[in-house]
């Protein structure tokens, strides 16, 4: 493949101007992050690269306005925005970041497995209702002995499991496939339906398909182990949320710690929202200043390998799925 001389790239993200700036010293430069879908589109009709974000919706109708549109660049590594049956039959090039921010979702998502084991949430509740003074403060549970449950594990999982083992935690996990890296990685494969009957904390980090969409729902949560937690560091819809309130409700699992949730964002006055024993963030599991810098670059890395006809450092294979 030749090189691309001057293409058109629309940025469609907030990236910071150093990462502008290596685009541009590339290619032309559409800049309309924050901006309306209208102006979106209009950018697309002579552009050949886009960089989105997750918030971003690339569905069918936005890839026919872009008849010139040859790659899409995602600063994010889910990509269940994006319409990829759209993208393949174009043959439109589509790259992710994944290894990118491994270790802060992990960070994160442990962080929601301390805050559920322990109930910090009913604690946080306890201390702004001023019953401080005037009964005794919610308990938790060791973190120590306790049987953390990881679904979906990848390379996050793993970097979770590491740091769940410092405090004495026992792993297992479930998998589209068992792994066959149990000695290094210090987790036991289990069927989905028997790790939900044998977890303390169950923690969500599968993607979003058709396969994992509602996968916590009624029937999963009635296997879960009584008193146990939930941890979703995944995608929102991968918990059927009403399902997740009736759990609650019927006191079948003890809590919930939720970085995303469905939908998203959620309504201040929602049911979830109002709860004392669900601690919710706003999906907050790569958010922080080094990690999307390193994504932002590294989904520029991308465009400018594809303009030097260049294999992308990190592609999706679309016709996977």
């Amino acid at each position: 493949m030749k090189p691309i001389d001057r293409p058109r790239i629309v940025i469609a993200t907030l990236v910071s101007s150093a990462v502008v700036e290596q685009l541009a010293a590339r290619a032309e430069i559409v800049n309309v992050a924050d901006r309306p879908r209208g102006e979106l589109f209009e950018a697309l009709a002579t552009a050949t690269g886009l960089l989105v974000n997750s918030g971003v919706r690339v569905d069918a109708e936005l890839i026919a306005a872009a008849p010139r549109l040859r790659i899409v660049a995602t600063v994010s590594v889910g990509y269940d925005n994006i319409d990829i049956e759209a993208l393949a039959r174009r043959d439109i090039l589509l790259s992710n970041t994944r290894g990118s921010l491994i270790e802060t979702v992990a960070d994160l998502a442990f962080g929601l497995v301390i805050v559920a084991t322990r109930r910090l949430g009913p604690a946080l509740a306890w201390v702004r209702s001023g019953a401080w003074t005037s009964k005794a403060a919610p308990f938790g549970h060791d973190l120590k002995g306790a049987t953390l449950g990881i679904v979906g594990f990848g390379a996050i999982g793993v970097a979770l499991a590491r740091r769940a083992h410092v405090s004495g935690m026992r792993v297992i996990y479930s998998n589209r496939r068992q792994r066959t890296d149990g000695a290094v990685t210090g987790a036991s494969y289990r069927t989905f339906e028997a790790l939900l009957g044998e977890a303390d904390c169950v923690v969500a980090l599968v993607p979003l398909t058709s396969e994992t969409r509602g996968l916590f729902g009624d029937a999963a949560f009635e296997r879960m182990k009584p008193g146990a937690t939930l941890v979703n560091v995944a995608r929102g819809a991968v918990v059927d949320t009403n399902a997740l309130v009736r759990a609650l409700d019927a006191g079948r699992i003890a809590g919930a710690a939720l970085d995303v949730t469905d939908p998203q964002p959620l309504p201040s006055d929602h049911p979830l929202a109002l709860r004392d024993d669900v601690v919710i963030t706003p999906h907050m599991g790569s958010a922080t200043t080094e990690t999307r810098e390193r994504m932002a670059f590294l989904a520029a890395q991308n465009l400018l390998a594809w303009l030097d006809g260049k294999p992308l450092p990190t592609p999706v294979d679309i016709a996977a799925g």
